[in-house]
């Protein structure tokens, strides 16, 4: 999955350089997921920001509690403050994903 990373990576990079300090990386630099990148928007709401993507394989839940608007157990557990937990978005990316996709 080392092709999965790497787009994983140039998304976030992507996500930094739209967004800045707006957009809070969720979890360990380097040690996760390659299909994975959970972020924060500060001070927004996850489930708005969704709503307004079509087409984009993400959800603002933990995977195993979606449908609901709570903070994530595991954000919790982390300690993210509520401000920016409630602003949680988990983006999936697969082995068919494309770099303009990322784009």
């Amino acid at each position: 999955m080392p092709e999965v990373k790497k787009l994983r990576d140039l998304f976030w990079e992507s996500l930094r350089a739209s967004f800045g300090e707006e957009v809070i990386l969720n979890g360990h630099p380097t040690e996760r997921l390659p299909n994975t990148l959970n972020v924060s928007f500060a001070g927004r709401s996850g489930f708005e920001i969704l709503s307004n993507l079509d087409g984009v394989a993400a959800s603002t839940g933990s995977a195993c509690h979606s449908g609901g608007t709570e903070i994530s157990p595991v954000l919790r557990a982390m300690g993210v403050r509520p401000n920016i937990a409630m602003g949680a978005i988990r983006f999936s990316l697969g082995r068919d994903t494309r770099e303009d996709e990322i784009e």
